[in-house]
């Protein structure tokens, strides 16, 4: 029984993320280090570091392993060319524990971007992504290189972060081209 209501419990978190609150485009992001994982290697990402190189696609998901955490990070896996062929770079952030994410880089976000652990829910506060305080809710950013933020996504759904990370990078490509 104990489990049963944990498991519901998980999926109404999941579910009511999205009516959470996050950080505002125009917001300035704020920093952060952690530890993550690529192809199943553990690293420290710095989000300065990385938007050096350019855009950085940041998005929260409650929990590795979970049906649509799956599927979110195999629709960013397979869109990873268009985020890089946009400048971009893609990392996706729960609160898992570091081993619990050395697999899933691996296994489901095939080896294409990493994943941070942030078991002490610090970053995900820092970015208004928690839900109660116990899960990572369902939230995406797009971050500048200025550090700006571009957009935000909330949904329970995994397939609009994607579309809404890629709109919002053409759309800033366009606009600074011009």
């Amino acid at each position: 029984m104990k489990t049963s209501r944990m498991i519901a419990f998980v999926a109404f978190a999941a579910m009511a993320g999205a009516a959470h609150a996050q950080l505002r485009v125009g917001a300035k992001a704020p920093a952060f280090s952690l530890q993550a994982a690529l192809g199943g290697a553990q690293f420290d990402f710095n989000l300065a570091d990385a938007l050096k190189k350019g855009p950085v696609v940041l998005y929260f998901y409650p929990k590795s392993f979970t049906s649509v955490c799956t599927e979110e990070a195999h629709l960013f896996a397979e869109a990873t060319e268009q985020f890089a062929a946009l400048g971009a770079s893609v990392i996706g952030v729960s609160g898992d524990d570091i081993d619990t994410q050395r697999k899933f880089s691996s296994l489901e976000c095939r080896d294409k971007f990493p994943v941070g652990a942030d078991a002490g829910m610090k970053v995900i506060k820092a970015y208004d992504a928690s839900f109660a305080g116990i899960f990572a809710a369902r939230v995406s950013y797009v971050i500048a290189p200025d550090g700006g933020i571009l957009s935000v996504v909330s949904s329970s759904d995994a397939q609009p972060h994607i579309e809404g990370a890629l709109k919002t990078l053409r759309a800033w490509r366009s606009g600074r081209a011009s």
